[in-house]
């Protein structure tokens, strides 16, 4: 008996340059394609460097989408869409849900299963934005938000009349991100000094990742702090021209280390004391579940997603971060007992493995796909509680 066809699934993303979403949408291809499905990504604008990590990068195309709303591009994806006999459409955030609703006629001819990653800010929260979503959320047969945060939002919005919003939490790979076996060779193996305090910070370089807070407070601390250093990981972003100059006329700019974007991440956290995740906006972030796989501990900020993750003292640290001088406050705290740092850091690694898997994560997309496809009998998918 020949096996049964592989299940066809297209994402549609804005491109896959480096980034949190895009690194989800990777780790869900890596992991399925070939087992029972073929993953393949449609890119609105380029492809980006993530492409490459894709189990089959020729299966990446890019449409070439440039500012405006383009027809060209609709029509492209509809073409895209019919020539790989795409069984499920996969979208994420609401500008790739405008393009694929007009190129399926509104899910009519491919079912759409999309993903929201993040909170909507205060901007954006317009009659537009929110009658985009009140006419698009319903051809799509489920929609998914990556924390509980998200999903109380949308519904607190008016949202989800239909009951299609359900919860797909983040997880994240604990083989390839885990502890180091000596904190001062993790140090020195990334051009630090072996007996330093490095906090670090990991994340594309834009305003709401807040790391204009971190320069402010290193600045604060590095008198009290002498052996204090800051590891800065990510590259792109709308900013990043003004925060790396930021950080090469920063008062003590020889302790500021600017990795850029690294692909060997795991490499890059067991050099690190402390994460800092002062973002004012966050879905479920996955760098905030690497440290921690790494057995680094994180302080935040009580952005959404974060709670959900973070038992504030047990595994990490939840703070109300307003300004540079409350994040200094905080860090001055934590750098000076290490012993504490260690105790979270273990308890961390033993949060990410038992709520955060990969496999978990996985397996929910898997359960979105069957769903969705016009193969299957739309069976609905079960999906993890709140606090599982």
């Amino acid at each position: 008996m020949k096996d049964p066809p592989l299940l066809r699934v297209v994402h549609v993303v804005d491109s896959l340059a480096p980034g949190g979403l895009e690194n989800g949408v990777v780790n869900v291809a890596r992991c399925l394609h070939g087992n029972g499905f073929e993953i393949g990504v449609a890119c609105l604008r380029f492809r980006g460097e993530f492409a490459e990590r894709m189990p089959d990068p020729d299966s990446v195309v890019a449409m070439g989408k440039t500012e405006g709303f383009s027809w060209a591009v609709v029509r492209a994806l509809r073409q895209h869409l019919c020539e790989t006999g795409a069984d499920v459409v996969h979208t994420h955030n609401l500008g790739t849900l405008i393009y694929a609703a007009l190129a399926t006629f509104g899910g009519m001819t491919h079912p759409i299963v999309h993903g929201e990653h993040g909170q909507l800010q205060k901007e954006e929260l317009t009659w537009k934005r929110i009658l985009q979503y009140q006419l698009l959320f319903p051809v799509c047969h489920r929609v998914h938000a990556v924390s509980f945060g998200v999903c109380d939002q949308l519904r607190s919005l008016g949202l989800d009349p239909g009951g299609r919003i359900v919860v797909t939490l983040n997880g994240v790979d604990c083989v390839r991100f885990r502890p180091a076996g000596d904190a001062g060779e993790a140090k020195a193996a990334v051009g630090l000094p072996g007996d330093s305090r490095v906090v670090g910070i990991v994340g594309r370089l834009v305003a709401l990742k807040r790391h204009r807070l971190l320069f402010g407070a290193f600045e604060r601390l590095a008198g009290e702090f002498p052996d204090l250093h800051l590891l800065v990981v990510g590259d792109g972003g709308a900013d990043r021209d003004a925060l790396i100059e930021e950080m090469k006329s920063h008062p003590h700019s020889p302790r500021l280390h600017w990795a850029g974007h690294r692909e060997d991440l795991e490499r890059y956290y067991p050099a690190m004391d402390l994460l800092a995740a002062p973002s004012e906006v966050e879905g479920l972030s996955n760098a905030v579940l690497e440290a921690m796989a790494c057995e680094v501990p994180v302080l935040a900020h009580q952005a959404c997603g974060n709670s959900e993750v973070i038992r504030h003292g047990e595994d990490g640290f939840l703070e109300t971060i307003q300004d540079d001088a409350a994040l200094a406050d905080h860090l001055r705290e934590l750098l000076g007992d290490r012993n504490r740092l260690r105790s979270c850091g273990l308890s961390a690694r033993e949060t990410v493995e038992r709520r955060f898997s990969m496999d978990a994560m996985v397996d929910e997309y898997r359960q979105l796909y069957l769903a969705a496809s016009t193969r299957s009998s739309r069976r609905i998918p079960t999906f993890r509680a709140r606090n599982q």
